[in-house]
This record gives C-alpha cells, structure tokens and sequence, in this order.
C-alpha cells in the first residue's frame, strides 16, 4: 500500500509539474482574432502604422508577441520565415510584435536582428504598450506568446516564461504550423 501512495504521489506531482510549465497566454484555442494596430519596422509597409491581422485576412498567420528580442526569439522568428517561404503556395504569412513601452528605442534592434538572421517573410513591428492588446489575453508572466491562427480563429496558442523558448519550443512551433496549413 505504501508503494502504492508513493506511486500516485509521484505521478500528481510529475503531472503538476507538467501543468506548471504550460503558460496561458493570448487568445485560447477556436477565438476569432480581433484587429489591432502596429508599426512596421522590417516588413513591406516599413515606416507605416498598419493592421497585419487585418491585411492578412483569413490566410494561415503566425503572430510572435515578445517582450524582448533575445536569440531565441529571432530564431524563432528565422525558423518561422523559413516556414512561410515553403508555403507560399498557400499563403501563410507571419509577424513578429515587439511588446515596449518604448517603441522608438527598439527600432535599432529589430533592424540588426531582421538584416543580420536574414528575416525576409516576417515584419518586425512594434506595439506601444508592454502589455500588448488588451483583447489578445498575453499574460504578464509570459515573455513570447505564439498564436497562430486559420480563418481569423485561431489553432495554437502558446506562452512562455522568460527563458523558456528553447531549440526543442522553438521546433515544436514549427511543427505546429500544420494546424492552419492542413
């Protein structure tokens, strides 16, 4: 019987555990994706204000919302555009959002990052506020929120602690993009 509690008692704490390292952030899974505003850094409209999710209409989308633009966050982006770039045919597109309360200081940043990772299919924009748009749900405690979307409804939607976008998160976003390309 003690074997027994001690299994059981392992078993909620690594499924606990499990259920800890997944982060609710952005719009929960079969939500329409409301519009908003951001300002074009990298991408076709740079120098613009603009809706991507308005522009990108019902095509398969990948949206990135981060705190910071660390490594990670522009490989993701790198892995992210080199996705679109294999489904041009269908139309995906994708874009990155840096979340700041001081949008203008970051321009620099997501021109180094976009010229020197060779990020081509994937606007680098800013959002003048660090907690993002309200009606996207990102949670404080997340630093990067992927959400990607089919139809204005979205598929996946994953959040991430600081620290937490690694190689193996990094490859499963990736691998989820056949959500709204299927």
């Amino acid at each position: 019987m003690l074997k027994y509690s001690a299994m059981v008692a392992a078993v909620l704490m690594v499924g606990g555990i499990a259920m800890a390292a997944e982060l609710q952030s952005g719009l929960p899974k079969g939500e329409f994706v409301p519009a908003f505003t951001v300002s074009d850094i990298t991408g076709p409209s740079k120098g613009k204000d603009l809706c991507y999710r308005c522009q990108y209409g019902n095509r398969p989308v990948v949206s990135i919302f981060a705190r910071e633009m660390t490594p990670e966050v522009a490989q993701l982006a790198k892995a992210i555009d080199g996705q679109i770039e294999k489904n041009k045919d269908a139309r995906m597109a994708g874009f990155l959002v840096l979340l700041s309360d001081s949008p203008d200081k970051a321009k620099p940043v997501l021109e180094e990052t976009a010229a020197k990772s060779m990020i081509k299919n994937v606007p680098l924009t800013t959002y003048e506020n660090a907690k993002g748009p309200g009606a996207y749900k990102i949670s404080d405690k997340a630093d990067v929120t992927v959400m990607m979307w089919l139809d204005s409804e979205v598929t996946v939607s994953k959040g991430f602690e600081k620290g937490k976008l690694d190689k193996a998160a990094i490859d499963q976003l990736v691998a989820d993009t056949k959500t709204i390309l299927d």
